[in-house]
């Protein structure tokens, strides 16, 4: 009698820390998302609204060097040319940051594939192309290897690898980049509030590994 009691006293003291672990997970979610939006919002106001209030200006003043200075007038055209290039581009890293159209529009290899390139980072790809997966799913890891490899030095070669695992979605980013604790706890939330597993170690040449697993069903 008395072991099947402290037995029960067990299993109470781990649903306690379950459930005390899954607020502090959810917490660190809520956190995490706010953190996001507030990273975006700076984005849109230190960027590309300041770069918009920028054209809207040279476009006024090239204007007025259209008679006065045609020569002068075309130099400031081209020069917002490539401004307006530069402000597409930041765009475009916003809309990825926020959902990425290419995950939905090509897939989970094509976005990666962006993403890689967006990073300057050398990433060898080894992702099934034009696989369908859940798009929460495919989401979580697309936001996974993105975090790595907007951390990854810039040059650095990495390795991404996504596979089917009978039922459950693997997948392995290394890169030579640092994590710190919140950033490596911000990732195993995502995967966790799925259902799935994640780990992170350090290898003994200095990179960073992050392999995952959720399942694609329930």
């Amino acid at each position: 009698m008395e072991a099947s009691h402290r037995e029960a006293l067990s299993e109470l003291d781990r649903l306690r820390l379950k459930i005390a672990e899954l607020r502090a997970s959810r917490k660190r979610l809520a956190l995490a998302n706010d953190t996001d939006r507030r990273r975006i919002e700076r984005d849109l106001h230190e960027g590309v609204q300041q770069q918009l209030v920028a054209l809207a200006a040279n476009l006024q003043l090239a204007a007025g060097l259209l008679d006065a200075d045609p020569a002068a007038a075309k130099t400031l055209v081209e020069e917002m040319g490539r401004d307006v290039q530069q402000a597409l581009g930041e765009t475009g890293k916003l809309a990825h940051r926020i959902y990425p159209p290419l995950l939905e529009a090509g897939g989970l290899a094509a976005a990666l594939r962006s993403a890689a390139v967006s990073a300057n980072v050398p990433t060898r790809l080894d992702v099934e192309a034009g696989a369908a997966y859940p798009p929460e799913v495919a989401g979580v890891v697309y936001f996974c290897c993105l975090e790595v490899l907007e951390r990854a030095a810039a040059g650095a070669p990495a390795a991404v690898t996504v596979r089917d695992e009978g039922g459950a979605l693997a997948f392995e980013i290394v890169a030579d980049c640092a994590n710190s604790d919140a950033e490596l706890l911000r990732l195993g939330d995502r995967v966790e509030a799925l259902g799935g597993r994640l780990t992170i170690r350090s290898e003994s040449d200095g990179r960073t590994r992050v392999a995952g697993s959720l399942p694609l069903s329930e």
